[in-house]
């Protein structure tokens, strides 16, 4: 059976696959039989006595998502049309709104909205939690039955329910779905050799077109660089592996995951045949970063080969195997939590930037602004960039003073930026 690791706010596959057959202890095997006989009892009376009714399917099927709501946000049951569905993420092109969400305290929870997307145009934040879609209460919906609704043909319409901290009461928007096609990189010269470079999603793209944008900044003089990895709700855990052995050395840990099952405990390295390891780096976090956005973060961080930049992160941290099932459907389940090289879990706690710098309050719109004509513009007046220029700033005057290449950056907590 070909299990498919997952991590991410919802439904992002890892093409990865994992031999050997799951196996565990059953501490009490007749209190188990009788647990299932008391279930199979239950299931009987239902479909016999129940006021309507119900096809066998749907009662077992009903009965499989409340066993996994039980256990944690982020294990679900699949349907077969979901389990079908379920892939389309990873290709970066899907009908819907362009919005990555999670359960946080069992509250449908906005991780992120896509850069570009209709839902980015709305003006949904990170942070926002949904209460209702099309109407229907979000309370005690699956994440996966959440995703099935908001997505739909391009061209029509979904109205969503917002609460937002500092509001008195719900606002609804009315989204309509298009084609998301995500880019998930972009790039700018910010001048005197300092590159910028925007990571929006880890796809199966993305460390290819992150290798060619590398190779474009280098052409133009390239010598330090900015990582924007600011409401990037994470995708791939092979992407974001591939995308931190650009920038560190070839062998250096990157992540690694366990779990109860021995084959769930992995370790990833750096196999790079050409990095930049040496130049000035700055990465840029904030609360939407999340998953593998928090692992190339981690590590980057662990080996002090970046300065971490921004606002603590999202904060997850565990790892959901995609089983398929004999009749089409599959099954969701949080097998295991990743870890940093030096061993921190960022599940439910996050990445502690080593500067913090914090969007002032007064200048932070109620609903987003579209972007300006001049996207460069836009970084001269985000303070979390300008910040970060002034880092690399510091550590090329460092290297410079002792001859030779820029030093590691040092992961030292500083207090919040006044600017």
């Amino acid at each position: 059976m070909k299990k498919a690791f997952v991590i991410g706010a919802v439904l992002m596959v890892l093409t990865l696959s994992v031999g050997g057959s799951v196996s565990s202890k059953v501490t009490d095997s007749t209190a188990t039989y009788e647990q299932l006989r008391l279930f199979t009892e239950v299931l009987s009376i239902v479909q016999n006595q129940y006021v309507d009714e119900v096809p066998p399917k749907d009662l077992i099927y009903s009965a499989i998502k409340g066993t996994l709501r039980g256990l944690d946000p982020h294990s679900s049951f699949l349907d077969p049309e979901s389990y079908r569905d379920m892939q389309v993420e990873t290709s970066g092109s899907f009908g819907g709104l362009g919005i990555e969400i999670t359960l946080r305290d069992d509250i449908l929870t906005v991780v992120a909205p896509i850069e570009g997307t209709p839902a980015y145009r709305a003006g949904l934040h990170t942070g926002d939690r949904i209460v209702k879609i099309d109407g229907l209460a979000t309370k005690d919906m699956q994440l996966s039955d959440a995703v099935k609704r908001m997505r739909g043909k391009p061209g029509t319409k979904v109205t969503i329910s917002i609460v937002r901290e500092g509001w008195t009461e719900p606002k609804d928007f009315d989204i309509v779905r298009e084609q998301i096609r995500v880019q998930s990189v972009r790039v700018h010269e910010l001048g005197d050799g300092l590159g910028y470079l925007r990571l929006r999603q880890f796809q199966e793209q993305s460390p290819h077109d992150l290798e060619a944008a590398l190779e474009k900044l280098s052409k133009d003089g390239m010598k330090a660089l900015i990582l924007d990895l600011r409401n990037n709700p994470g995708g791939l855990l092979t992407a974001a592996v591939e995308v931190s052995e650009k920038f560190i050395d070839d062998g250096r840990l990157v992540v690694y995951t366990e779990g109860r099952v021995r084959n769930q405990n992995m370790r990833f390295s750096a196999h790079a045949k050409r990095g930049y390891v040496d130049m000035p780096m700055v990465v840029l976090v904030n609360q939407g970063s999340a998953s593998a956005s928090e692992i190339v973060a981690g590590a980057l961080q662990d080996w002090g080969r970046a300065v971490v930049v921004g606002t603590q992160t999202f904060g997850k941290g565990s790892v959901q195997t995609i089983i398929p099932l004999s009749d089409g459907s599959g099954l969701r389940l949080t097998t295991a939590k990743y870890f940093t090289p030096k061993g921190r879990s960022i599940h439910g706690k996050g990445i502690t930037p080593d500067i913090i710098v914090e969007i002032p309050k007064e200048s932070a719109p109620k609903e987003r602004p579209l972007p300006s004509a001049d996207p460069l513009e836009d970084l001269k007046k985000d303070v979390q960039v300008q910040r970060a220029i002034d880092v690399i700033k510091t550590l090329r005057i460092a290297g410079q003073q002792k001859g030779g290449s820029a030093p590691q950056a040092q992961s030292e907590r500083r207090q919040p930026s006044q600017n």
